[in-house]
């Protein structure tokens, strides 16, 4: 852990600048990562309503929107911060706004189903934004740049994820569609603009460096490939295992091929570092924690027993934004500055905080799995959540960025903010197979719902996803024992 840190420090020295604002350029910073959050979270609550006003005949048909963001998130979660390294933090920034923007305007002025999912690829694109920020922080901040950079993301990503779900139900309730993306498409214009306006325009932190074009191309196929899998996997049935086998077989491939090539993608010794590859997986891990837990809650909270069987009743029956309000305590424990903890990081304990971070969110699940069915069962269970997922993003975050020098730091966070797709995604596929499990029928229509007892099983099997993280910093640790043993030998 010595090297990362010299290595790290090589990096900040070598490329010393002067500071520029630092408030102003960490509130552009967090305004990048709530804006793209809020926008990928303020759609479950609307899904109704489009599914409404555009005469979409099956649930299936709104959940492309769900694909469209994710596939388009993939990509850019790869390219764009890779794009920072070598062309700029602010070239980036601003791409990656207007994308935001333009997806907004597309469904704006189309006001239709296809131009909805043409949107929604831009804004997944553009979303990736919120990886920026870890790198223009960390070459603009000096010493404290990776800590304040962590941190930033962490804490503004709690408070995006909530926004989007108070400012999704709010629009149910008081806004049309066409006018929610003409103010979205005004916000991440201002975005573009502050960015340009805020982020230093700097040469390029990799100078000789240069994107791996068929390399690149070869990874969004194979990440996507998985992507469609797990998002489309009910849907499709036994067909969805042609793209995860393609997937599978196109990473196993990649992987091998990335590792004799010259000009890789990511940093093939970057992925040897000590608890890098265990930190990715970590990341993914919690990711999918974090989705299972928002899907579970925002899906029983919001159905209504009067609607049900007496046999079968269950839910809260509460609207869009009150499940939205229920999110707090989330992004309240999001806020708590980790400073024992991030001094853990920086002197070698990463696997401790990891474990600490699983064992938080696994207490949550358990707690969950017993206690949902009152309101303050979920406030409880979300302080709970929310500090357990901030401890495990914090460490992941910083521990991939602690294996970098500076003008990689972006390749860093594409590297953990992939892992964080895949497992979002991967979280999410898992609660929806689990809610599909067992059904039981919406009085007076023909729709169905999921079973009350469905519930408890997904927050156990989210508990074990929390649980995975243990088992593989302690396999990562032990792994690593035995290289430097046999390196003593």
């Amino acid at each position: 852990m010595t090297e990362i840190h010299q290595q790290a420090g090589l990096g900040r020295a070598a490329t010393a600048r002067p500071a520029p604002n630092k408030a102003v350029l960490i509130g552009v910073g967090t305004l990048l990562i709530v804006l793209t959050n809020a926008v990928i979270f303020i759609l479950p609550p609307l899904l109704p309503i489009i599914q409404a006003q555009y005469g979409l005949a099956t649930v299936a048909e709104t959940t492309w929107l769900y694909t469209a963001l994710t596939l388009g998130g993939g990509a850019g979660f790869i390219l764009l911060p890779r794009l920072a390294d070598l062309f700029g933090d602010r070239n980036a920034a601003v791409a990656a706004s207007t994308f935001l923007a333009v997806g907004a305007l597309v469904p704006a002025a189309g006001d239709s189903y296809s131009t909805l999912l043409v949107g929604c690829i831009l804004m997944g694109f553009g979303g990736a934004a919120q990886l920026l920020p870890l790198g223009f922080l960390r070459r603009n901040l000096g010493e404290d740049g990776i800590t304040v950079g962590v941190a930033v993301l962490v804490i503004a990503t709690g408070v995006g994820i909530v926004v989007g779900m108070i400012g999704g139900g709010f629009i149910v309730e008081s806004l049309s569609l066409r006018g929610f993306f003409i103010i979205l498409t005004t916000v991440c214009a201002v975005t573009a603009v502050a960015c340009y306006a805020v982020i230093p325009h700097t040469p390029p932190a990799e100078r000789s460096g240069r994107i791996a074009v068929l390399g690149t191309v070869w990874m969004i196929a194979w990440v996507a490939a998985i992507l469609l899998t797990l998002t489309q996997g009910l849907v499709w049935g036994v067909a969805a295992l042609i793209p995860l086998v393609a997937g599978i077989v196109g990473g196993i491939a990649w992987v091998r091929v990335e590792r004799r090539s010259t000009s890789a993608v990511f940093d093939v010794a970057l992925m040897k570092a000590p608890l890098v590859t265990a930190s990715c997986l970590c990341i993914a891990l919690f990711a999918a924690v974090n989705s299972a837990f928002l899907l579970l809650l925002s899906t029983y909270a919001q159905i209504t027993p009067e609607d049900l069987r007496p046999a079968d009743a269950y839910g809260l029956g509460l609207s869009a934004l009150q499940t939205g309000w229920l999110m707090a305590p989330f992004a309240a424990a999001f806020l708590i500055r980790g400073t024992v903890l991030d001094r853990a990081l920086f002197n070698g304990r990463g696997a401790t905080v990891f474990v600490i971070g699983a064992l938080i969110s696994a207490s949550g699940l358990a707690w969950l799995a017993v206690a949902h069915d009152q309101q303050w069962h979920y406030l409880v269970g979300a302080a709970v959540m929310g500090l357990g997922t901030r401890i495990g993003y914090a460490a992941g975050f910083t521990m991939v960025q602690m294996a970098v020098p500076e003008e990689k730091a972006g390749m860093a966070a594409g590297i953990a903010g992939t892992s964080m797709a895949v497992g979002f995604a991967f979280g999410t596929a898992l609660v929806s197979a689990d809610l599909s499990a067992s059904l039981v029928p919406v009085v007076g229509t023909g729709l169905e719902v999921a079973a009350k007892g469905v519930y408890g099983i997904g927050y156990w099997l989210s508990g074990l996803l929390a649980l995975l993280v243990v088992v593989s910093v302690l396999v990562s640790r032990a792994r690593s024992g035995r290289r430097v043993g046999a390196a003593a030998s």
